[in-house]
């Protein structure tokens, strides 16, 4: 089992920054990928970024288009967190955001059944 706590919502206005964080803990050397979602209420939840954990794609990144170029997503390594760093966020990237993880499957992939594991969400809202 692994156990996800995202972090690091809030308000803010257009343009300006939020950094979300998640710590893993328990069986991490299992995962193939860690991701964020986001969910706007009665939608779909969709991937924005995910990064490699382990095998030949370590530390590779996916983000989804709209966010390229405006988020940036890390891992650390020796404290098994990842951040998601959001810059010149928009109103249209107001959502509820969760971390996600996997064992299996490609770090590219968008397919939200693959994961496995679930951090309890965090909100992030952006007024203009």
């Amino acid at each position: 089992q692994v156990q996800l706590q995202d972090s690091g919502g809030g308000r803010v206005q257009a343009g300006e920054s939020l950094r979300l964080s998640c710590a893993a803990s328990g069986r991490t050397f299992d995962l193939s990928t860690v991701g964020w979602f986001r969910q706007v209420l009665g939608k779909e939840r969709d991937l924005v970024a995910a990064i490699s954990w382990s095998g030949p794609s370590e530390g590779s990144v996916y983000y989804e288009d709209s966010v390229k170029g405006r988020f940036t997503m890390t891992r650390d390594n020796a404290k098994n967190t990842v951040a998601l760093q959001m810059s010149g966020l928009k109103p249209q990237d107001t959502a509820v955001y969760f971390c996600a993880a996997k064992r299996s499957g490609a770090y590219h992939s968008t397919l939200e059944f693959e994961y496995d594991y679930w951090g309890q969400g965090t909100q992030v809202t952006v007024s203009s």
